[in-house]
């Protein structure tokens, strides 16, 4: 049996502008991340640059669509 969460749509515009900037910079440091395993051939370090890198890409996809930002479809297509 699950129950349906508990939702207080108390976020702010700005609130989620600022998630979407971190989540941005977060993705961009795993890209970087990324780039120094491989120069490094450490393909452990960019097998979990790349799934981090590849996780962030939907948040700010999906923050960017809440925004309503044009030319972002659906996240969930």
């Amino acid at each position: 049996m699950t129950s349906e969460p508990s939702r207080t749509y108390e976020r702010t515009w700005a609130e989620i502008e600022d998630m979407l900037e971190q989540a941005t910079e977060k993705m961009h440091q795993w890209k970087a991340w990324y780039d120094t395993c491989k120069e490094e051939n450490d393909k452990l370090g960019m097998k979990e640059a790349a799934r981090n890198h590849k996780a962030l890409e939907g948040v700010v996809k999906t923050l960017k669509w809440t925004l309503g930002e044009e030319g972002i479809d659906d996240p969930l297509d």
